[in-house]
């Protein structure tokens, strides 16, 4: 909120917009769930969600050779991306397996739920599902 204001304040009109469509996916994320409020980690995964959506659209931009959309769309996920976690660095994230395999007792990769489960815990947001998995099975046997 405070953010908001201050971006129409200062007549950023991209952050107000980006900002107005964040707070419009909280909204709906509420009404679906029927709360009227929302953790941290829940709002950190929406501004993920919206993430992504970004790079979905940078991609259909760059496919279609649109210039201003890429630039509007990358300007847009910077925005998003000051509001997360920064990522884990793949270090990080090799050391966060080794321990959630060492303290499950992970032997295989059958168990690679158990471990996905509690790294994606610990992660909360600051690596990618896919990069879980690959540092997971890279791991197993």
């Amino acid at each position: 909120e405070i953010d908001l204001k201050e971006a129409l304040k200062s007549g950023d009109a991209l952050k107000v917009s980006t900002l107005r469509m964040l707070k419009s996916a909280l909204g709906n994320y509420l009404i679906e769930k029927r709360r009227k409020s929302a953790d941290d980690a829940e709002v950190q995964i929406l501004i993920q969600k919206q993430i992504k959506m970004c790079d979905d659209s940078i991609e259909g931009c760059k496919k279609a050779g649109r210039q201003d959309l890429l630039d509007k769309e990358t300007k847009e996920k910077s925005i998003l991306q000051s509001y997360v976690p920064k990522p884990l660095s793949p270090q990080e994230l090799e050391e966060i397996v080794r321990a959630v395999i060492s303290e499950k007792g992970a032997r295989s990769k059958a168990d690679i739920g158990l471990v996905m489960k509690e790294a994606l815990t610990r992660c909360a947001g600051r690596a990618d599902g896919k990069d879980v998995q690959a540092a997971a099975l890279k791991h197993l046997p």
